[in-house]
């Protein structure tokens, strides 16, 4: 999990600096009880990033974060996916990861599609409304929440606690 997050992270930051039209996604590196050591808001570019010994702000020009620049154990969004915010929270040796995203499709389309591919990925997953509930190959949460919104499907993505 730790894996998971700290890529996760590690991949958002050279991202930072791709000059991107239209909105973009909103960042968050959450540790240490849950203060804020960086982030991205994805209106303004804006980057701040408070560790020990050193706090900061600059402005970069947007970043949009789309499928490709996710992956969860070989499993990125559904193609054509954009991510509207990430957010990676540690807490020890554990913590989570939450992911917002847009879907070109019908959410029924994209939890089928997630269904199937995780679980050839190793996560066990049963149905849970619109979305899915279960465990990572490595036995923790996970959570697959989604709605339609007018042909499109919102999703949210939770891993760890």
């Amino acid at each position: 999990m730790t894996r998971l997050l700290l890529c996760t992270a590690l991949l958002a930051m050279p991202l930072a600096a791709c000059d991107r039209s239209g909105e973009g996604t909103s960042v968050s590196i959450n540790a240490d009880g849950g203060n804020v050591l960086g982030a991205v808001d994805a209106k303004s570019g804006q980057v701040k990033i408070a560790v020990p010994g050193f706090s900061g702000q600059i402005k970069l020009p947007r970043i949009q974060l789309d499928a490709d620049n996710f992956d969860l154990n070989g499993v990125h969004l559904y193609p054509g996916s954009t991510i509207d915010k990430l957010d990676v929270a540690g807490k020890d040796e554990a913590g989570s990861l939450r992911v917002r995203f847009t879907s070109p499709a019908p959410a029924d389309q994209v939890r089928g599609w997630f269904q199937d591919r995780l679980g050839k990925a190793g996560f066990t997953l049963k149905q849970n409304g619109a979305g899915l509930t279960g465990t990572t190959d490595d036995h923790q949460p996970f959570r697959l929440d989604l709605a339609d919104d007018a042909g499109k499907a919102k999703g949210t993505i939770t891993v760890g606690s």
